[in-house]
């Protein structure tokens, strides 16, 4: 879980300031791209300006992440 919000998968990579995630959680289905990073900014609180430098995202419902999954086997 990210501080309240609900991942169904969390995939960090980072060298302590510049991080990408790549998250998975049904509270984005029907959320825009822009609504979804908003969340995560959200979740993270005080830690995107105290601790991250940078943070790239791929936020997936559910169901984006089981056809994407599909799609790269």
């Amino acid at each position: 879980m990210l501080a309240g919000l609900p991942c169904e998968h969390l995939e960090v990579e980072g060298d302590g300031e510049h991080f990408f995630a790549t998250i998975v959680s049904a509270e984005f289905d029907g959320k825009s791209r822009v609504a979804r990073h908003q969340r995560v900014y959200q979740a993270l609180g005080d830690r995107m300006r105290a601790q991250i430098h940078a943070l790239s995202m791929k936020t997936l419902t559910p169901a984006e992440w089981a056809t994407q999954a599909k799609a790269t086997s």
